[in-house]
């Protein structure tokens, strides 16, 4: 009986263990396949493929290389609006988004600066008149995003050539001070024949007050007699640009 009982013993069911599996080697984060993809659309598709996160990712590759970007601009895109406001915030604000830090926000900004002189590389080596969109897409790199109204001067020669791009004030967010005369005199200063000014409106619309086309007309009265031509007065906003010339207000 005893021997019965072993052999059922033995050729009962046994529980089956799993096999063993072997560790996988060399094992790369997710996001490394991604960060390829997305490279790849660019290379084959060319920039404009890409949607604004999509750019900035590419961009936060090298600042963060060892983590996944996709949410971080993501998120800074849904903080700021678009990857020009992106590149046009302040580095405080930029490093209040989660998972940004002072190393990230500062490649940003380093970023911006390059696409700021790019487009002021474009302006400076031709006449400006006839380079008028050059002249607006560096306006809106240099100012639009700006939290605080600034007011700046565009000197030129007598062939309307850039001489000089100047700040002269920079205020509150809805109001900055010119005086009339100090442009006068930095324009005699430079021996420019003539003038463009800018402003921004924080706010992001464009629309000229009535207090920047009374401030222009002064600047016009003053610099008239000096044989000095103030071309236009422009505002750039997020929302767009204005030129008082344009609008036939001066």
């Amino acid at each position: 009986m005893q021997d019965e009982q072993d052999e059922r013993g033995f050729f009962a069911e046994q529980p089956v263990k799993p096999p063993r599996q072997a560790p996988v080697k060399d094992q790369k984060p997710h996001y490394l396949g991604h960060r390829e993809r997305l490279r790849q659309r660019f290379r084959d598709s060319g920039p404009d493929a890409l949607q604004d996160y999509e750019i900035l990712e590419l961009l936060l590759f090298r600042s963060i290389p060892r983590a996944d970007t996709k949410e971080r601009a993501k998120a800074l895109i849904r903080r700021f609006g678009s990857l020009s406001e992106v590149l046009g915030a302040p580095e405080h604000l930029l490093r209040e988004v989660e998972g940004v830090g002072e190393a990230v926000a500062f490649d940003l900004k380093a970023v911006a600066t390059a696409a700021r002189r790019m487009a002021k590389g474009e302006v400076a080596q031709r006449e400006v008149l006839s380079s008028w969109q050059s002249l607006l897409d560096y306006i809106r790199t240099a100012m639009a995003f700006e939290p605080r109204e600034q007011f700046r001067i565009l000197f030129l020669d007598k062939r309307n050539a850039l001489i000089a791009d100047e700040v002269q004030q920079t205020g509150t967010v809805d109001h900055t001070p010119a005086y009339p005369r100090e442009v006068a005199r930095r324009a005699l200063e430079l021996s420019a024949t003539a003038i463009i000014l800018v402003h921004n409106h924080p706010s992001g619309d464009p629309t000229p007050s009535r207090a920047d086309i009374e401030m222009t007309k002064t600047i016009i009265g003053v610099c008239k007699p000096l044989g000095i031509n103030v071309h236009d007065h422009i505002i750039v906003g997020k929302a767009g640009f204005s030129s008082l010339k344009g609008l036939a207000l001066i």
